[in-house]
């Protein structure tokens, strides 16, 4: 596979863009070319327009409750992961990915929902983590990646979801359950639009307004890390 400008494929998790805008908040870290695809409206990336990299976000869905737009993002990730492009999944998207590439039952409703600030324990040092360092992020999910096959590599855990982070060994592939894109001050505008629209978890919103945030910026090291990774030779 030849080498090429980096460009940046994102795929837009997102149910309403009034509430959650994952796209912002990514693209403001990359000083690369970038174009985003809805994939709530079945607007997927071509293989042949030059993208190297490709992102998935976030998104208010439940990986649980698939619409027919999420089966075609699991058909288009299986072909980026066969032609060997470095993919990166987020939250959701880390989710979907396990889905995608493990199956049916590696996720599951979380027995304690993690909303907030919280410790991000990393296991060991990684491509994208980098350092065996622990650091603070914010993130807010009800569903968790629980199980992966041998396949699969965990990088990083928290005392109530053991699979904060993987691997796909051998592979640019790399998932992650929290949010280390969405600054303070976006994670506390997040939440309050949540609790403005009536969502049924508002009370989880409502307790860390009220908490003290703590991040310690590993967005940084995470964007520059995938995006210096290379595509894998696929003969």
């Amino acid at each position: 596979m030849n080498e090429r400008p980096i460009k940046v494929a994102i795929i837009d998790n997102s149910l309403d863009p009034n509430v959650y805008t994952p796209v912002a908040h990514w693209s403001k870290y990359f000083s690369v070319p970038w174009k985003a695809f809805r994939a709530q409206e079945g607007n997927w990336p071509s293989l042949k327009e030059g993208f190297t990299h490709f992102l998935l976000t976030g998104s208010e869905a439940t990986i649980l409750e698939k619409e027919k737009w999420v089966s075609e993002e699991m058909e288009f990730i299986r072909e980026v992961v066969a032609a060997g492009y470095p993919l990166l999944g987020s939250c959701w998207g880390h989710q979907l990915l396990a889905v995608t590439l493990v199956g049916e039952g590696t996720v599951r409703r979380c027995h304690q929902p993690e909303v907030g600030w919280i410790k991000i324990e990393v296991a060991k040092p990684s491509f994208v983590l980098g350092e065996a360092e622990d650091f603070f992020s914010f993130t807010v999910h009800f569903d968790e990646v629980y199980r992966l096959s041998e396949k699969f590599e965990i990088l990083a855990s928290t005392s109530v979801c053991p699979i904060q982070a993987f691997q796909m060994k051998g592979q640019p592939v790399w998932g992650i359950q929290f949010h280390p894109e969405i600054e303070i001050s976006e994670a506390r505008d997040l939440l309050q639009r949540l609790i403005n629209k009536g969502v049924p978890t508002a009370e989880y919103f409502q307790k860390v307004l009220a908490s003290s945030p703590q991040d310690s910026g590993r967005i940084k090291t995470i964007v520059q890390r995938f995006l210096a990774a290379r595509p894998r030779e696929t003969g």
